[in-house]
């Protein structure tokens, strides 16, 4: 069952669409590498659709009612967006939920250190990444420091072409003999991928005159001092902008696609569904690619806390109708997909693999070998999904993450599905995942977007 390429059938007016969509999203990946940034995004486009906070609605006592748009932010770092609709909310709503965190080096607590005139940061790696591959990149520090007095300061260096960059590096050829022949996980350690942080030492210091420099700029710059970096949250990403890639531009190329092209798809469709029968829902949370955990991960009751929440202001709240609610409810876990490289077509299963230009992606199962921490959705979700789909002309495929005993992965569904709701893999198929640059279709941004449109709005007439 071969799908077809989706370029092949577009008009010229689907083709502009599909090219503004896609300027648009170059444009939030640009400013939003972190999940700080990518709520302090998301934040401004649902306000500027026309929704409110729920704190304020919480706060003035005001009822939610069909049509409402409602978002609520968790720890700055995850957050829901619901749209009422006109059944009641325990008859279940229509959720997308993708993740905005992504593979990349975080600076430690304690990171400041000099050896022999240079200046260093140390860093720990965040979620499974190739470590030789973020050697000798250009590379800028977002993130906040947060002295004791609560003032938050801002932070990214690297970006901006006038910024300087920093880098990991890395051991000349000509030396490298004996580290050549270690596997490539040991070819770069993990307490190798220290930052390159400056050499140029301050005058009239004879010890650490270099650190000294440092903490110099950093007071005069940003206010900070050393010990204020126990307080910050600093991470390492690759410098520069999302690109066009190939001679076609039919690709693009940027750091987090994983999983920001589902979160953007998602955020779009939920910003653009109005008027919906049943209530929708667009979820954006931090920490998936270490395991969902921690306060603003998938494992917390940020989001039941926030559907019970809503409920009491529309009036429906009851611990019998949240459950209700949740155990009604249909998902698409949003999240990426390994596509097809014919490179290394020893890792894929051709025949259920992702390729570029086919459309969005659907993985009945994720896990690992025998489905180890997979959701494994329903086959009669998967017959309602394909229904709609075909209904709307979107172009979709179905895949596994690689051979059954070379694969592997999971997504936010496993969690979500303990609600009994029916949950399902869905996303964009993405070569060079967790690489510092990953690649995508414009078509398969295109189509996932139209997709979670269709679903938001008919999931529920099926």
């Amino acid at each position: 069952m071969e799908r077809e390429n989706a370029w092949k059938e577009y008009t010229e007016e689907e083709i502009k669409e599909l090219e503004e969509l896609n300027q648009k999203y170059l444009a939030f990946l640009n400013v939003g590498k972190t999940e700080r940034e990518c709520v302090i995004q998301s934040v401004k486009m649902a306000e500027e659709a026309g929704y409110r906070n729920l704190d304020d609605i919480i706060a003035s006592g005001d009822r939610l009612k069909p049509g409402d748009k409602v978002y609520a932010v968790n720890m700055k770092k995850a957050i829901a967006l619901f749209q009422i609709g006109r059944q009641p909310m325990e008859k279940g709503m229509a959720i997308l939920g993708a993740h905005i965190d992504s593979p990349r080096m975080d600076v430690k607590q304690n990171p400041l250190y000099e050896d022999t005139g240079l200046a260093y940061l140390d860093t720990h790696y965040y979620g499974g990444i190739k470590k030789y591959q973020w050697v000798t990149l250009p590379l800028a520090i977002h993130g906040v420091f947060v002295k004791k007095d609560g003032e938050v300061v801002e932070v990214c260096v690297g970006e901006d072409e006038n910024d300087p960059v920093f880098c990991v590096t890395d051991l000349l050829i000509h030396l490298a003999h004996e580290r050549m022949e270690k596997k490539a996980d040991k070819v770069v350690e993990g307490e190798s991928l220290d930052i390159l942080f400056a050499s140029r030492p301050l005058k009239d210091k004879e010890k650490q005159a270099v650190t000294g420099q440092v903490l110099e700029i950093l007071k005069e710059k940003y206010g900070v001092e050393e010990e204020d970096f126990l307080s910050a949250e600093l991470e390492i990403v690759p410098a520069g902008k999302a690109r066009e890639c190939g001679i076609d531009r039919s690709m693009i190329m940027a750091y987090g696609q994983d999983d920001k092209v589902c979160a953007y798809t998602s955020l779009l469709a939920m910003l653009e569904v109005e008027d919906t029968e049943y209530t929708t829902c667009c979820l954006l949370v931090d920490k998936e690619e270490i395991g969902s955990v921690g306060a603003t991960g998938m494992r917390s009751n940020f989001f039941e806390n926030t559907v019970a929440e809503v409920l009491s202001c529309a009036g429906q709240y009851s611990e019998l109708s949240l459950r209700r609610c949740l155990a009604s409810s249909k998902m698409l876990s949003s999240d990426v997909s390994a596509a097809f490289d014919p490179i290394y077509a020893d890792a894929y299963e051709k025949k259920n693999a992702a390729y570029f230009g086919r459309g969005m992606v659907f993985n009945k199962f994720t896990g690992s070998r025998g489905k180890s921490g997979s959701n494994d959705a329903n086959a009669e979700f998967m017959a309602e999904i394909r229904s709609v789909l075909s209904d709307a002309k979107v172009a979709y495929q179905t895949a596994e993450l690689g051979k059954v005993d070379v694969g592997g992965g999971g997504t936010i569904a496993y969690i979500m599905a303990l609600y009994g709701m029916d949950v399902i893999d869905c996303g964009v198929a993405v070569l060079n995942m967790h690489a510092p640059w990953e690649i995508t279709s414009k078509a398969d941004v295109y189509e996932t977007k139209k997709g979670y449109i269709v679903f938001l709005e008919n999931i529920f007439r099926k």
